[in-house]
């Protein structure tokens, strides 16, 4: 079934030196801009990461340290990736928790500022594990009836996940062919940051969704236990984590000053 757009709409789906997001960097990132026409546009590059890529990356992606040693750094492609995103919303697969963490500090560490929080994400990993529990291969497998050649080929990767989200809005008829829908239905838990370390409780207040204080407002924590805003800020958290409480910080600390 073909997308309903009101605006574009780009899969996107990386390969990098590793799971984390606070440390891990890009090797690959492939983009698939559908535009609400049904155009379509695929741009694939690989990336210098200014790092060793392990041998387990390797293993998995099949990318090493002398494939992209003359390609470009993050930083350097950073404004023009922002420019060709912008005012597009975003899908993957499971995307909102990891391609879209990982290009979110990829951007902060660039100092190239993009809102992310403007756009829409449809993660078609979750919509796929609330209807049939399954990977990506199989999901292709199940939805399309193909074989995933390159499985982790960011471009295969990224080609297949948008195919599997046109087969599940043809074959669930709930499923309704729009990209607001779709945002909500694939999200899991409302994250106030990208890595899902800050949360919003039902009144969208923000909570934190780790650790000792798991559950409770951060601004409470932060007024009753000041040490703990600055241990987050000395730890190994995703720099838009210690952004998203530093905002938190300010904001509540401007609400509760003394008025003169």
């Amino acid at each position: 079934m073909k997308l309903n757009l009101k605006r574009p709409i780009v899969f996107l789906d990386l390969e990098t030196t590793g799971v984390d997001a606070a440390k891990d960097r890009i090797v690959e990132i492939s983009l698939v801009k559908v535009f609400p026409n049904g155009d379509e546009e695929i741009k694939t590059r690989r990336i210098n990461p200014g790092m060793h890529i392990p041998a387990e990356a390797t293993a998995i992606h099949g990318i090493t340290d002398e494939d992209v040693k003359n390609e470009p750094r993050f930083e350097q492609i950073a404004k023009s990736l922002a420019a060709y995103i912008e005012g597009c919303d975003l899908g993957g697969y499971n995307s909102n928790r990891f391609d879209i963490p990982v290009l979110a500090e990829e951007f902060l560490r660039a100092g190239v500022d993009v809102d992310l929080k403007k756009r829409k994400f449809v993660d078609v990993q979750n919509i796929f594990h609330k209807k049939e529990q399954r990977t990506l291969v199989a999901a292709y497998k199940f939805y399309c009836d193909k074989d995933l050649n390159d499985a982790h080929s960011a471009q295969a990767d990224t080609l297949a996940t948008y195919e599997v989200l046109q087969a599940q809005l043809d074959r669930y008829p709930d499923l309704q062919n729009d990209v607001d829908f779709l945002s909500e239905y694939s999200v899991q838990n409302q994250c106030a940051d990208y890595a899902g370390r800050i949360l919003y409780d039902k009144d969208g207040v923000e909570i934190f969704g780790f650790g000792k204080h798991r559950g409770r407002r951060v601004a409470d924590v932060f007024r009753e236990e000041p040490s703990y805003y600055s241990w987050m800020m000395n730890g190994d958290f995703p720099k838009y984590t210690l952004k998203v409480i530093t905002e938190i910080r300010l904001r509540d600390a401007a609400v509760n000053s003394p008025k003169k």
